[in-house]
């Protein structure tokens, strides 16, 4: 029994620590829009991953010895995929509303929950999200939506699949956040020519560099520990799930923070993308649950 509640307790934790983190990364995302008149997309996503960098390498001081070279090669490709992810996402919020951006990129976790599971009822769900997303871009409805803007987000979508995917593997070869330091320097540089060339002088502003390191808080230095925590304590199928609630607090966020109001169809649109990629990953939690208990 004390093991049981033991178990039960650090999933409570763990259910806690990615809802905390999915309000954070949302609304700081939403606040991160704010500043692409000065920064550009790609500015702010420098900014962003700079000072992430800095804080998580003060705070852990990554040591680099005792790693292997394939662990220390596992990190660098976690922050390529975190750089890329990044700037893609932002160079998408930069041209559709940010609840449409998050719910398009959302297709990647979801294709993880697929793809580790292949039942057949997953053809459902994916057919429910295919439709939310096509609701969303709405081809037929006089191209309205920024194309360039929806490939941005497949894009970020495709590096959501490998940030999931890698941050687990990451949190297990190194200890606490210090994986993500490392990771989160490579971002940075892989970034830095984008971000210098779309800002230039801008990022000297002290006002700006105040703004991108709230950003760096908000978006990148909490969300993802606490990303890296959760996955210590939940499996990814059960992550996944919880995870579902980004898009519907995308819209939120773009709602409160940017006056970005969503009509019945983007809503019902999100609502679609929410439960299929809540019933794609919902069995497998429940299997792995029963299986541990």
């Amino acid at each position: 029994m004390p093991q049981r509640v033991l178990v039960t307790g650090e999933r409570a934790r763990g259910v806690a620590l990615v809802v905390a983190g999915v309000i954070t990364a949302q609304f700081g995302a939403g606040y991160a829009v704010t500043l692409f008149d000065e920064l550009g997309p790609g500015g702010a996503a420098f900014l962003r991953l700079f000072f992430a960098a800095l804080v998580l390498v003060v705070a852990w001081r990554p040591r680099l010895r005792g790693h292997t070279l394939a662990e220390l090669r596992l990190a660098v490709t976690f922050g390529v995929v975190l750089g890329v992810m990044n700037l893609s996402i932002y160079s998408a919020m930069d041209r559709i509303p940010l609840g449409v951006a998050v719910t398009t990129e959302f297709a990647g976790p979801m294709a993880v929950a697929v793809i580790g599971s292949l039942r057949r009822l997953d053809l459902l769900w994916v057919a429910l999200a295919a439709t939310g997303i096509v609701l969303l871009t709405d081809p037929g409805g006089g191209g309205s939506l920024d194309s360039a803007g929806v490939m941005f987000a497949l894009l970020a979508a495709t590096m959501w699949a490998f940030y999931i995917l890698l941050a687990e593997r990451t949190g297990r070869v190194f200890p606490g956040g210090s994986g993500l330091a490392v990771a989160m320097v490579a971002g940075a540089v892989v970034v830095a020519p984008f971000g210098i060339g779309h800002a230039g002088s801008e990022l000297l502003k002290p006002e700006l560099l105040a703004a991108g390191l709230a950003v760096a808080l908000a978006s990148s230095v909490i969300p993802y520990s606490l990303d890296l925590e959760a996955l210590r304590r939940l499996p990814a199928s059960l992550f996944g799930v919880l995870m579902s609630l980004e898009p519907a607090v995308a819209a939120l966020a773009g709602l409160i923070v940017l006056g970005q109001h969503l009509g019945a169809r983007e809503w019902g649109a999100i609502a679609l993308v929410v439960i299929a990629s809540a019933g794609a990953t919902a069995a497998p939690a429940r299997a792995e649950a029963t299986a541990s208990s």
